[in-house]
């Protein structure tokens, strides 16, 4: 791995920072988008359990505003659960734009990374033929540098590529599952609201 890094030249040195950080941020959004953290399946039923036997208190809401996203969405509506419709649903609204916020963490950067990695590659290549046309002169070329020129570009395109391609799928699936987590907490927090003012039994 080192003697390709090296035959790669400098250029390559960027992309390797590149895909350490793709790689952590992937990882990083694997554990955390978990629909089992973000949408725990019995939630929604627990809320009502409270609200029905009246046991609202802060600690109460402050404990479900801290378990998880969908928690913080609920414990919106409790805070007004005193309140008409239209104010409860505003308040969720507010509630879900942070949530949303906090559940797009990292993925402009990876996107940005899926990107740029193409481009990155591309500067590679192009310092690459540099090097080759460099290796031209009056009396020939030197195979050596020459042979080197062409090893730094296509090492570069090829990392580039490599590095593109699955930050590229990952970021479109977290994407994918951001707006899907957004869409069921918004559908379960107008059940919570329909459910307090007995739209629903």
């Amino acid at each position: 791995m080192l003697a390709i890094l090296q035959a790669a030249g400098w250029p390559i040195w960027l992309l390797l920072v590149a895909s350490i950080v793709a790689t952590a941020l992937i990882i990083e959004r694997l554990l955390y988008l978990r629909r089992s953290k973000i949408l725990p399946k019995k939630l929604l039923d627990e809320v009502v359990q409270v609200y029905r036997s009246g046991n609202i208190t802060p600690d109460v809401i402050d404990k479900l505003e801290k378990s998880s996203p969908l928690g913080g969405v609920l414990s919106a509506a409790l805070r007004n659960i005193d309140s008409p419709r239209e104010v409860m649903k505003e308040s969720i609204e507010e509630a879900g734009s942070g949530v949303a916020h906090t559940l797009e963490r990292f993925l402009t950067t990876l996107g940005t990374i899926a990107t740029l990695a193409p481009l990155m590659g591309l500067f590679g290549t192009v310092v690459g033929m540099i090097e080759i046309f460099g290796a031209q002169n009056a009396t020939g070329s030197n195979p050596a540098q020459l042979a080197h020129g062409i090893s730094v570009a296509l090492y570069n395109t090829g990392f580039g590529l490599a590095i593109a391609m699955p930050t590229l799928v990952f970021y479109r699936h977290f994407r994918a599952l951001v707006d899907s987590f957004i869409i069921e907490m918004e559908q379960q927090a107008v059940k919570f609201v329909d459910v307090v003012h007995s739209k629903r039994k």
